[in-house]
C-alpha cells in the first residue's frame, strides 16, 4: 500500500482531552477519531489491525465448534421484555421507536435475539449442542465514556452463544471456549489472567473475565502471591477467620456523636480503632429494605449482598428511603432496634467485636459498647465484604494481591435463564419438552486492540505484535527526489510484497519526519533506502528493540524472515 494513497492523519502534540497511552497513541498514529463522545471513526490502520485480531477470534471460534451468523443490531423490545430486561437492564439500553410508535433497542448484547431465532427452529434434542456466533458493532449509552475506546458507547465486539441437551454438555463447550479465549489472547501478544467474575446483567453462574493486566484497567483483580487463583475482587471470597475479642463486654448505651456521621469521624470522635465500629448500610434488594453490617475498616461488596439473596437488582437505599424504612439518616444508622420488616445481614467479622459501637437510629446518636452477638437479634451472617491485599488467598496458598486489569472478554453459563422465560425448548429423547441449556461467550475486539497499546507501546509511539500489525514492513525512502533510493525502496517493494503486508512511504516530506511517523505508527519492521543505496544496501529497524544493521539487498529476504519469524 502506498502512503500517498491511504489516509494516516498523524498529529505531533498529544490531544488535550486523551487521558492514557492508548488513547493518545490511536490519536496521534492516525488511527482513530472521535466523531463525538463515545464514539469513534476507525481509520485504515485500525481497520487492518480489527480485521487481524478478527481473524485470530474466527478461527479459534471455527475450530472451537462454532458457526458464524449475523443478528440485527435493531431489536423489538418485546423479546427483551420476555426475557424480562427490558425494565432491569438499565439506561445503557439505548431505546427507540420506529414512525409507528413501536419500541426496539439498539442491540447491546444478543442473548434474546438468539434465543428467540434458536428457539423457533430447534426443536429436537439431536440438533444440540448448537453453537453460534457474530462479530458485529454494539451500542450501551455509557454514563460517562472515557479512555477513549476502551469504554465507548459504540463498540465492536464478538458475541457467542451455545444450547445444549445436558449441563455436562455445557461444561464440554464451556471448556473449548475457555481454551479458545485463551487461544486468542496469547495469539494477540496480550499478558492476561483468566479471572473468576460476576455476571451481572447477562444472568447466569460460574463465569470467568479474561483480563489484560494494565494500570489503565478499570477492573481490580485479587490473585495469589503462591498460586494461579485469580478472581475479580468482586467476586473473591474471603476466608479469613476472627476471634471474639477477648475483654469484658460492657453495658450498652446511648453516647451523643453530634454531626459524627462517617467510620473515621465517629472514630475520631469516641477515640476508638475503626476496627470497633459496626458500619450499617441499608440497600433495596429487589422490591425489599436489608440492612447491611460490615466491620468499620472493611467494606460492603453488593455483588456478595445480591448473590446471598438471589436478587436481581440491588442499590444503596435513597436518602427519602432510608428515613421512611428507619426513622433517621444515613450516618446514624444501626442494627438495634430496627423496624421487623428491615431484614438483617451481617459479614462474618461483625460476630466478633465486643464493646464496639454502631449508630442508635436516632439523629447525633451512636451506641457504644455493642456486644453483636448480644445486642443485634434476627440476624445471618455471611461472607459480605470485598476481599484486601494480606487476605489469605481463597484457596488456601499464598495471601491475596491486587493488580488493574481491563477486561476484554468474559464467558458465562447462562444455564436455563433465557430459555425458560422465552420459551426455548426441545423435545429429548423421551419426546418430553425441556428448556434448552445455554453459555454466552463475549470479546470487545475494539476494546482488545487498545489494551493491545496499552501494553505495547514507548516514548516513540506504538510497537505492534507482529501477528496484529496494521502491516508487516515499513519501506522508506529517504529523499523521494534520489533515483537510487526511490527505485531500491520500489524494488524491495515489488520483492516482498509478495510475501508480506507493505506501507511502502512514498510521500514528498523530509527523512525525519518519515521515521518520527514510522516509530508513531509501530509497524514491527522498517526498511529504508538511504544514502548507501547506490550500493544497493539498505537499512533494517526492528521496532520492538530499536535494533539496526545494514542488509545487501541480495541478503534480504532471508534477513526479514529471520527477524519476522
Amino acid at each position: 500500500m502506498k502512503q500517498s494513497l491511504t489516509f494516516i492523519p498523524t498529529l505531533r502534540e498529544v490531544p488535550a482531552d486523551a487521558e492514557i497511552k492508548s488513547h493518545q497513541l490511536l490519536l496521534r498514529a492516525g488511527y482513530i477519531r472521535q466523531n463525538t463522545s463515545g464514539i469513534y471513526s476507525y481509520l485504515p490502520l485500525a481497520q487492518k489491525v480489527l480485521q487481524n485480531i478478527q481473524g485470530i477470534v474466527r478461527a479459534e471460534m471455527n475450530n472451537a465448534g462454532a458457526s458464524e451468523l449475523f443478528m440485527p443490531a435493531m431489536q423489538q423490545s418485546e423479546l427483551w421484555q420476555e426475557s424480562g430486561r427490558w425494565y432491569s437492564y438499565g439506561p445503557e439500553l439505548m431505546r427507540l421507536k420506529d414512525r409507528h410508535g413501536r419500541e426496539f433497542a439498539l442491540g447491546a448484547t444478543h442473548e434474546e435475539v438468539i434465543t428467540s431465532l434458536v428457539r423457533d427452529e430447534v426443536k429436537s434434542y439431536k440438533r444440540l449442542p448448537l453453537a453460534l456466533y457474530q462479530i458485529q458493532t454494539k451500542f450501551r449509552d455509557e454514563k460517562r465514556p472515557r479512555f477513549g475506546i476502551l469504554r465507548g458507547r459504540e463498540f465492536i465486539m464478538k458475541d457467542a452463544y451455545s444450547f445444549h441437551s445436558s449441563f455436562d454438555s455445557l461444561d464440554e463447550m464451556y471448556s473449548k471456549m475457555f481454551r479458545a479465549y485463551s487461544n486468542i489472547f496469547e495469539r494477540c501478544g496480550l499478558n492476561f489472567r483468566a479471572v473468576i467474575a460476576d455476571s451481572g446483567a447477562m444472568g447466569g453462574k460460574d463465569t470467568h473475565e479474561f483480563m489484560v493486566l494494565s494500570d489503565v484497567g478499570e477492573d481490580t483483580i485479587a490473585y495469589s502471591d503462591h498460586s494461579g487463583y485469580a478472581a475479580n475482587i468482586e467476586m473473591a471470597p474471603v476466608t479469613a477467620e476472627y476471634s471474639r475479642q477477648e475483654e469484658p463486654a460492657g453495658e450498652l448505651e446511648k453516647k451523643e456523636t453530634p454531626s459524627q456521621r462517617t467510620i473515621e469521624e465517629v472514630a475520631g470522635f469516641l477515640q476508638i480503632e475503626k476496627e470497633k465500629c459496626i458500619k450499617s448500610l441499608l440497600f433495596k434488594v429487589d422490591d425489599r429494605f436489608v440492612l447491611v453490617l460490615s466491620r468499620g475498616d472493611h467494606e460492603i461488596n453488593d455483588i456478595k449482598v445480591k448473590n446471598l439473596f438471589g436478587a436481581r437488582i440491588v442499590e444503596l437505599a435513597t436518602q427519602e428511603e432510608t428515613k421512611q424504612a428507619m426513622g433517621c439518616a444515613a450516618g446514624f444508622l444501626g442494627p438495634i432496634g430496627v423496624p421487623e420488616k428491615i431484614e438483617i445481614a451481617a459479614d462474618h467479622a461483625v460476630r466478633s467485636i465486643v464493646n464496639g459501637v454502631c449508630g442508635a437510629n436516632e439523629e447525633g446518636l451512636h451506641f457504644i459498647n455493642v456486644d453483636a452477638e448480644r445486642d443485634i437479634k434476627a440476624i445471618q451472617y455471611a461472607d459480605l465484604r470485598f476481599i484486601r491485599e494480606g487476605d489469605p488467598s481463597p484457596d488456601g496458598e499464598g495471601t491475596i494481591k491486587f493488580a488493574r486489569g481491563i477486561e476484554v472478554g468474559h464467558v458465562f453459563k447462562l444455564g436455563t435463564r433465557y430459555s425458560v422465560d422465552m420459551g426455548a425448548s426441545y423435545l429429548d429423547e423421551n419426546g418430553r419438552s425441556q428448556p434448552m441449556i445455554m453459555g454466552c461467550y463475549g470479546i470487545g475486539v475494539s476494546r482488545t486492540l487498545a489494551a493491545i497499546v496499552e501494553q505495547f507501546h514507548d516514548e516513540k509511539g506504538i510497537v505492534w505484535p507482529q501477528q496484529v500489525a496494521p502491516f508487516d514492513l515499513h519501506v522508506i525512502p529517504a529523499n523521494m527526489k534520489s533515483e537510487a533510493q526511490t527505485a531500491l525502496a520500489e524494488k524491495v517493494y515489488q520483492e516482498l510484497g509478495q510475501a508480506y503486508e507493505i506501507l511502502f512511504d512514498d510521500r514528498p516530506e523530509r527523512a525525519g519526519v518519515k521515521f518520527a511517523d514510522s516509530d508513531l505508527i509501530g509497524l514491527p519492521l522498517r526498511i529504508t533506502a538511504g544514502k548507501r543505496a547506490d550500493e544497493d544496501m539498505v537499512e533494517l529497524k526492528v521496532r520492538k528493540t530499536g535494533e539496526m544493521m545494514d542488509v545487501h539487498i541480495s541478503e534480504l529476504a532471508e534477513t526479514v524472515r529471520r527477524i519476522l519469524d
